[in-house]
Parts: structure tokens; sequence; C-alpha cells
């Protein structure tokens, strides 16, 4: 079953979306292959720790995290991946590694890849690794109020 959070939040604001079952997926990549989904309509999320605060990062599912961009634009040096151990907490009732890209909902920002919103719609997971959901774009930015950056490679 999907984050209970999540689907309540997009309930609660009356978004339309599909909740899309898959087979047993542990990547970004993964998920798209077994959702039959485009890779680069697929977020993934990449939990950094900036100066020490959990951040989370939302990036087309083929696309790598540029860490020096995300310094840069975060105007510190300080930057760095988080292990699963440091934020499995925050997300109980998410599966380790299937994380949604609410960062709003888990009370820690979250910064976007201007590639994603270039796309009409993304699909991510919905905190399982079994099921995702897709819906638009201008949605998911409006629920969540990223920032937008050029962070993937």
């Amino acid at each position: 079953m999907p984050a209970r959070k999540l689907m309540e939040y997009l309930d609660q604001n009356g978004i339309q979306y599909e909740v899309i079952n898959h087979p047993l997926a542990y990547t970004a990549q993964g998920v798209a292959a077994a959702a039959h989904i485009s890779g680069k309509d697929v977020a993934k999320t990449v939990i950094v720790k900036i100066d020490g605060k959990p951040v989370m990062t939302v990036l087309p599912a083929p696309r790598r995290l540029d860490l020096q961009e995300l310094k840069r634009i975060t105007g510190t040096d300080n930057v760095e991946l988080a292990n699963e151990q440091e934020f499995a907490d925050m997300f109980p009732d998410c599966q380790p590694g299937a994380e949604p890209p609410f960062g709003n909902l888990y009370g820690i920002d979250t910064i976007v890849s201007d590639n994603l919103s270039e796309d009409e719609q993304i699909a991510f997971n919905a905190g399982t690794h079994t099921e995702c959901i897709r819906l638009r774009y201008r949605d998911f930015e409006n629920l969540v109020h990223p920032k937008v950056a050029h962070i993937a490679t």
C-alpha cells in the first residue's frame, strides 16, 4: 500500500493521480522498466546532507546528481550523500529506498532537477518497491514548492 501520508495529502488537495503496481524494483531505472514508463519521466530521490542538514534532491531516473553544482547553488562546500541509516527514521511509512519526492511531508527541504520540470507528468516511488504514483508535474510543484535548479548530469 502506498505511503498513507502521501495518499492523504494528494486526496486532501484534490490531485488526480494514478497508482501503478509493478514487480519488485529497487532502483529508479528498475521501476521505470517494471512499470513500463520512460526513465526520464521517473523521479528518483537522493538524500544529501548540506551543512549536516538532510535535504531531498529529486532527479530523473537516468541522471546523476551533480554534487559540485549542488555546492555551487547552496553556497557551501559541505555537501555529501547521506547513507540510508542516517535518514531511514525520517520516513516511517516508507520502505527504505522508496521515499516519494515530497520532502515537505517529512519536514525536509526539496531541490528538484530542472530536467523534471520540463515533463508534463512524473512518476515516483509511492513508499514501496512495488508501487509508484504518476501525476502532473505542475501538481507536484504546486504541492511541494521545491527549489528548481540544474542539479543533474
